[in-house]
């Protein structure tokens, strides 16, 4: 595969915070996907954030639709600055890990390596099942108030976003946290 051309290349930023310094760093955060929000080929990112033992735990997800792309922000005079500028507030420095695809999205905070597909899938299932018959539902009253919404192309259009919306931002986030321990890879032999 060209490494250019790669669909969507995703950028993992772990930063470790104190919590009495959580607010300096939230200032910083925004300041920062901001900026990366404006560079060539961005197409989003996510934190997600861990309170454990005086620290909160910052991940932040950035995709980018290129490795070229996401190597200008990496590589960026702007990064550097603000990296440099955040750096008094980092328990354990600025951790970088540039992942291929989207594998990202089901690794818990402490996992090296991506659980076994088959985990993927059962808790995309899981997540996925219900809303596909509960959203629908919810819906439904906003179909008989607006009939111009009830095509085929439109109605599924407005339950797939909303599922997608759901999945993405709130019940997949929760569901890898809940099924952590479970989605963690087993052990190879001779590894504690």
């Amino acid at each position: 595969m060209n490494e250019t051309s790669a669909d969507t290349v995703t950028l993992v930023v772990r930063h470790q915070v104190s919590q009495q310094h959580e607010a300096l760093y939230e200032t910083w955060l925004r300041q920062i996907i901001e900026t990366a929000g404006r560079c060539n080929g961005h197409l989003g990112v996510d934190v997600v954030r861990e309170r454990q033992a005086g620290f909160v735990n910052f991940t932040s997800v950035l995709r980018f639709d290129q490795l070229q792309h996401m190597k200008s922000w990496i590589d960026s005079e702007i990064r550097k600055q603000l990296v440099t500028k955040v750096q008094p507030l980092l328990h354990a420095g600025d951790n970088t890990e540039v992942l291929l695809g989207k594998d990202f999205w089901f690794v818990p905070g402490n996992a090296q390596e991506p659980p076994p597909r088959w985990k993927q899938a059962v808790v995309t299932f899981l997540v996925i099942m219900p809303l596909s018959i509960l959203v629908p539902l919810l819906w439904q009253p906003v179909f008989g108030l607006v009939p111009w919404l009830t095509g085929h192309l439109m109605s599924t259009l407005l339950i797939t976003l909303s599922i997608v919306l759901l999945v993405v931002y709130l019940f997949m986030p929760i569901a890898t946290r809940v099924f952590a321990a479970w989605l963690a890879p087993e052990p190879k032999a001779g590894q504690p």
